[in-house]
C-alpha cells in the first residue's frame, strides 16, 4: 500500500487526460454492471485471466499478481469485435466507458480496462504517443509542488518503482509537437481500474499497460473523444 504521501503523489501525478472512442462507429456501450461479491467473482474467474495477470517476477522490480476480484471482469483485457474509421494500430480510449481499445486489422480490438482522474475529462482530440518509457522517473511540474509541499523531495524526479505514479510503463502523449502533459502509465491500485479517481493519468494495470506497450511504436496515433 502507498503511503499518504506517495498516494497523494499518485493521485496528483502529471495530469493525463481520458481518451472517448465509440464503438462501432457510433453509441458508446453501456458501462459494465457491478461485479458482484469477491467471493463470486473469484468463482467464475477463468484460468486464461488468472495467467494473464499473473505475478512479474522477471521485471526490474517484481510485479504482484493481481487481485482480480477487486475488478470488474468486463474491464479484464480481451479481443473484441470492433468497428471504428480509424486505421489498424490506432490508439481509442472510451472515457465515460472506462475503456481504452487498440485498433486491428479485420474489425476487431483489443480492448483494456482503465482508470482515470477526473482531470481526464479536461482534455479531447486527435494527438500521438511520442515515445515510451519503461520504469520512468516521475517528475511533478512546479505548480504542483506549491500547491503540496511534501512533494518538493521529488522536485528532480521520483526514481522508478512500483510506488512511482506512473507505474511499470508510461506512453507520452503530444499534440502538435508539444507534450499534453497527459499519460497512459502503469498502476498497483487495481481497485481504480474502471472508476474515476482524484486527479491523474489514464491508468492501466501493470500487466495490461506492459502489453500496450510492446504492441505500438512510438508516433502511435490516439483519439480522445469525450462523448
Amino acid at each position: 500500500m502507498l503511503n499518504r504521501r506517495l498516494f497523494l503523489a499518485s493521485a496528483a501525478a502529471s495530469l493525463a487526460a481520458g481518451c472517448v472512442s465509440n464503438r462501432r462507429g457510433g453509441q458508446l456501450p453501456l458501462r459494465p454492471g457491478a461485479p458482484g461479491t469477491p467471493q463470486q467473482t473469484a468463482a467464475r474467474i477463468s484460468p486464461e485471466y488468472v495467467q494473464m495477470y499473473r505475478a512479474m517476477p522477471e521485471e526490474r522490480f517484481p510485479i504482484p499478481a493481481v487481485d482480480l476480484t477487486q475488478i470488474n471482469p468486463a474491464y479484464y483485457r480481451q479481443l473484441v469485435d470492433y468497428s471504428a474509421q480509424e486505421p489498424a494500430g490506432t490508439i481509442i480510449v472510451d472515457t465515460p466507458n472506462r475503456f481504452l481499445y487498440l485498433t486491428m486489422e479485420n474489425g476487431k480490438a483489443m480492448r483494456y480496462g482503465v482508470g482515470i482522474g477526473r482531470d481526464g475529462f479536461a482534455w479531447g482530440g486527435r494527438a500521438k504517443i511520442q515515445y515510451k518509457r519503461a520504469w520512468p522517473t516521475w517528475t511533478p511540474p512546479a505548480e504542483m509542488i506549491a500547491r503540496q509541499p511534501e512533494l518538493e523531495e521529488f522536485r528532480n524526479g521520483m526514481p522508478p518503482s512500483l510506488d512511482n505514479p506512473l507505474g511499470a510503463r508510461a506512453l507520452y502523449i503530444f499534440e502538435g509537437g508539444k507534450d499534453t502533459l497527459y499519460r497512459l502509465h502503469g498502476t498497483s491500485e487495481s481497485w481504480s481500474i474502471g472508476k474515476a479517481v482524484s486527479s491523474g493519468c489514464v491508468r492501466l494495470l501493470h500487466q495490461d499497460v506492459i502489453d500496450l506497450y510492446n504492441r505500438v511504436p512510438d508516433a502511435t496515433p490516439i483519439v480522445v473523444r469525450q462523448a
